[in-house]
């Protein structure tokens, strides 16, 4: 970037809080040679950004010759977003800053199928916001389904029951604020490259077990949506023909055999729980050591990476992540899916790390919160046609 392409001072704005939004603390002679900016642009955006309470002065760092610089870094509670994280029975919702960091977190019921399940969505959302819209941003709301446009927010989710649900547009109606949607493993993965293990990587996949089974890569930085939202649902590739029964209305679909119910279903089939029994009993079998609980887990990891291993092997990242709730039992996956992963990539891409997430459930709405706050840092980001709305926020115009 030169001063000639800036295009105006608002995208040499953006281009400076997305450079220390994504690398942290910088000074000024770094900014300027990292964005190719002359030291007097530079200067004066910054006073701007700092003027506006964005952007602060912190410390003077070590220089090898001359006068130290001293480094400007993001003003943490410059602005914050709610995420919310909606399942079939129950959401989640977390008040989080600008620079990730969770201010509040509350875990309510919730039933999806049930015919006032927006007005009560949007009653507890209400509460939740309550009077603390000072430097609100917006909403995000992460869902376990397919957003085409997460500015728009239509969602198709066969396990909420919702399909061309027009959440995006009920929800800003009702609270006055931007508002985006998008799958829930995608908001994992934008949570990931703005705050997480991505923020070091330029290429990574974020891989979730769980009841379903989630997948999505950030491929250069970007996050990889697809022509209608869809990349990576590979839970819900036909794996068998005649496999079980899918939430998605198919049969034998990966998902169907390694998510929760699957799990399940094995177990029993093996013998191993009785009715009502359902996966913390399994996993508290395996940790006894139970040989037939190990080997269900064990299939799954199997299948697992003979599931992904060529979406692996087309995408090359530079990192596996692996999170969702059902990281409680990875060990017993652990062994199984890192071989049969191994065997069935290309020689070269055999040493691809696999790092597994210390999980929280409450980090799937820090995720659906990290798709309005990396607004300001992602120039490819979500925010679609409410991106002016997010940025006007958070600069108080």
């Amino acid at each position: 970037m030169n001063d000639e392409d800036v295009g105006g001072s608002d995208f040499t704005r953006m281009a400076i809080l997305d450079l220390l939004g994504r690398d942290g603390p910088a000074s000024r002679a770094t900014i300027a040679r990292d964005l190719d900016l002359s030291p007097a642009t530079v200067s004066q955006v910054t006073r701007r950004l700092i003027h506006q309470g964005v952007v602060e002065p912190l410390y003077f760092a070590p220089s090898e010759g001359g006068r130290p610089g001293q480094l400007l870094g993001l003003v943490a509670d410059a602005g914050h977003a709610v995420g919310v994280k909606l399942a079939a029975d129950h959401l989640i919702l977390v008040d989080v800053r600008l620079d990730g960091h969770v201010l509040d977190t509350t875990t309510e019921n919730f039933d999806a199928l049930a015919a006032d399940a927006i007005p009560r969505l949007l009653a507890s959302l209400g509460a939740f916001v309550g009077t603390n819209a000072t430097r609100l941003l917006g909403v995000g709301v992460c869902v376990p389904g397919v957003v085409e446009h997460p500015d728009v927010g239509d969602v198709d989710a066969e396990v909420l029951g919702w399909s061309r649900m027009p959440l995006g547009r009920e929800l800003r109606q009702a609270i006055g604020v931007p508002v985006l949607i998008e799958n829930d493993v995608k908001a994992l993965a934008v949570a990931e490259r703005l705050y997480g293990r991505g923020r070091s990587r330029r290429s990574f996949v974020v891989v979730t077990v769980g009841r379903g089974v989630g997948f999505a890569c950030v491929n250069n930085g970007v996050l990889e949506r697809g022509s209608h939202g869809g990349a990576g649902e590979v839970g819900h590739v036909v794996v068998s023909n005649n496999g079980p029964q899918c939430a998605c209305g198919q049969r034998g679909c990966l998902e169907a055999y390694i998510g929760s119910d699957g799990l399940v279903a094995a177990a029993r089939e093996a013998g191993l729980l009785k009715a009502g029994q359902g996966l913390d009993r399994l996993t508290g079998l395996a940790d006894r050591g139970d040989p037939g609980a190990r080997q269900v887990f064990a299939r799954a990891g199997q299948r697992l990476a003979y599931g992904i291993a060529p979406v692996i092997a087309a995408l090359d990242p530079e990192v596996l992540l692996v999170a969702g709730e059902g990281t409680a039992s990875w060990p017993h996956w652990d062994t199984a899916f890192r071989s049969s992963l191994t065997r069935r990539l290309p020689g070269w891409m055999r040493g691809t790390p696999v790092e597994v997430d210390p999980w929280d459930e409450s980090s799937w709405a820090r995720g659906a919160a990290a798709i309005v706050l990396a607004t300001p840092f992602d120039r490819n980001g979500l925010a679609g046609q409410q991106r002016l709305q997010v940025l006007a926020r958070l600069h108080g115009d």
